[in-house]
């Protein structure tokens, strides 16, 4: 491989970018702050290429999607290798380099010496189409859980000011029919006034599940506090507003399930991930999201995992040695895959179990077990991948078993 001349670093923004090219000895060849749009930044690309003569240009970038995503694009379509190199590692860096000021022309030209000098970056490809639809898909998806969280949180703490009665009768973040109660009557006074039976059939006509329970314990909750709060009334609408939020929301997601489960069996590899014990369909598209989708991209299953925050650093200090500790940078989205579905495979996937089990009995902690199994499930995960197989309990221990 022709060993680049010119290293061209850029300052991404939202609107703008700023570009730095520099040559092998570190000295400026282009500075250029440039729109946000397909033609100026093809004419950028253009001018750097003009800048190397034909030798080979590596192109270096702060951000990974947003604002970067058009220029990653274009660049990678031109056939021009990228750099990724973390804000973070820019904002360490920069403390070494002249001048205190914070510029976007300095970060720019740290972006491209420290692609001059480092080998460690990570190469950026545009990645596949499904990949990219599964990342936008799965960040749409986390948004709505954590938007539903939170609604669920405030109804709850809005009906603990003025009926914490019917606030601790259900569990409103699994049951539907509180939500649809709380639809209707949300106040002890209103409850006693329908009475058992009327509720009862109030919510069978909605097609509530268990009715006569809900309704038993509606009323029970009702019967137990006949003090009317300051401040009922208004809560209460800011109630049935929110149980309104939150049906909406569970519709939302289960539309947005059904659009993951379809984009995600397009996939090459979705047999072989969803046979891991575990892994279901959203984990799956997670997976897939944020790797790629391309296992080579990695080149070993050590670097996924350095990725995935499941290996260890070490923090050796003076005649200390042996300290590690999980790597400051990793990604946490991927981390949670590995992680979640570990915690579903120690009970229901009897190698894991027996992994699990073990690993506890040296002593480990329940988290350090779970851990030590999301590191092996990688392992195994990254084999089936590479050998197109999908996973068999009844495996012998030689070829995939966790053991």
């Amino acid at each position: 491989m022709a060993v680049p001349e010119l290293w061209a670093g850029t300052d991404a923004g939202k609107a703008e970018h700023h570009c730095v090219a520099i040559a092998t000895d570190g000295t400026r060849k282009l500075s250029r702050r440039v729109a946000n749009d397909e033609s100026t930044l093809l004419q950028l690309i253009s001018d750097v290429l003009e800048l190397s003569d034909g030798d080979p240009v590596t192109w270096a970038i702060d951000l990974n999607a947003g604002g970067a995503a058009l220029m990653i694009a274009l660049l990678t379509d031109n056939g021009q290798q990228v750099l990724y190199i973390p804000g973070r590692t820019v904002h360490h860096a920069s403390g070494s380099y002249r001048g205190d000021g914070k510029t976007d022309a300095k970060d720019a030209f740290v972006i491209a010496d420290q692609a001059r000098m480092r080998r460690d970056l990570q190469t950026m490809h545009r990645g596949d189409e499904i990949a990219v639809d599964l990342r936008i898909l799965t960040a749409r998806r986390l948004d709505l859980a954590a938007d539903r969280t939170r609604a669920i949180n405030r109804l709850r703490s809005q009906m603990l000011e003025y009926f914490p009665a019917l606030e601790r009768a259900f569990d409103y973040s699994t049951s539907k029919a509180s939500l649809v109660l709380l639809t209707g009557y949300q106040t002890p006074a209103a409850l006693r006034r329908i009475g058992t039976n009327r509720l009862a059939s109030w919510l069978k006509n909605r097609k509530v599940r268990n009715f006569n329970l809900v309704a038993a314990t509606a009323i029970q909750a009702a019967e137990a506090q006949y003090t009317a709060v300051a401040g009922e009334r208004p809560a209460a609408v800011v109630v049935a507003k929110l149980a309104r939020e939150v049906m909406a929301l569970d519709e939302e997601i289960a539309e947005t399930d059904a659009l993951i489960e379809g984009r995600f069996r397009d996939h090459p590899h979705a047999d072989v991930i969803l046979s891991m014990p575990g892994i279901g369909t959203v984990l799956g598209a997670e997976f897939i999201a944020h790797t790629g989708g391309d296992m080579s991209v990695f080149g070993s299953p050590d670097r996924l995992a350095g990725v995935a925050g499941l290996a260890p650093v070490p923090k050796d200090s003076g005649r200390i040695s042996g300290n590690m500790r999980r790597p400051r940078r990793y990604c946490r989205r991927l981390l949670r895959v590995f992680y979640m579905s570990a915690m579903v495979a120690a009970r229901c996937c009897p190698v894991s179990k027996s992994f699990y089990d073990r690993k506890r009995a040296e002593g480990k902690t329940h988290k350090q077990a779970v851990i030590a199994l999301a590191r092996r499930r990688l392992n195994v995960l990254w084999a089936l991948i590479r050998d197109g197989r999908t996973f068999e309990i009844t495996a012998p221990p030689s070829s995939i078993a966790l053991g």
